[in-house]
């Protein structure tokens, strides 16, 4: 039996998965990760990195993906809520420039796993998050790219209704529409 129940969504490789937990009056306890298990339930993939990153209610990170070394990615939240949303940029595929977001919290344990070739950002919607991803591949910041988490044509439904602002860096200000990002890759 494994400790994982993994469930797809409606775009191919994007996978929630949902973890055993198990409870007494000490905490809980749960497994991560476990490359026999994963490779069980068909989840293949090798990680070569570890990220943290520790954010306040409002933030956004995203919509962030590497242009030559793109990176799969398997997120969950150790601390806190964020509303988590990947979107499909592999050119054959025919779900292209669809997106899908889900909750992740502290409470409901779950996990998601972006494959390669999807942009990814997240929004914290608690007053504090912590936010853990395994990659598929290293970071290389010259390689970094992204479209901007508003874009029109992707037209995500971010919960920002209860916010009083969404937080960008800098960096993610000046991140390019959908439109350019696809013929800057695929033009």
């Amino acid at each position: 039996m494994s400790n994982f129940k993994i469930y797809e969504t409606e775009i191919n490789g994007l996978m929630v998965i949902q973890p055993a937990v198990f409870r007494d009056d000490r905490g809980f306890f749960l497994e991560t990760y476990n490359r026999n298990a994963f490779r069980k339930i068909g989840l293949n993939m090798s990680f070569v990195q570890d990220n943290h990153s520790h954010s306040y209610k409002g933030v956004l990170r995203g919509l962030h993906m590497q242009k030559r070394h793109p990176q799969g990615k398997l997120v969950r939240v150790l601390k806190g809520k964020v509303y988590d949303v990947a979107v499909d940029t592999r050119k054959d595929s025919n779900t292209f420039g669809k997106w899908y977001g889900i909750l992740l919290s502290d409470e409901n344990m779950k996990m998601f796993y972006i494959p390669e070739e999807f942009l990814h950002g997240f929004l914290v919607l608690s007053e504090e998050a912590d936010f853990t991803y395994k990659c598929t591949d290293f970071y290389y910041p010259e390689d970094d790219d992204g479209v901007v988490w508003n874009d029109t044509f992707l037209n995500i439904k971010w919960p920002i209704a209860d916010l009083q602002k969404v937080i960008l860096s800098d960096k993610d200000k000046q991140l390019k529409s959908f439109t350019q990002f696809t013929k800057e890759h695929y033009h």
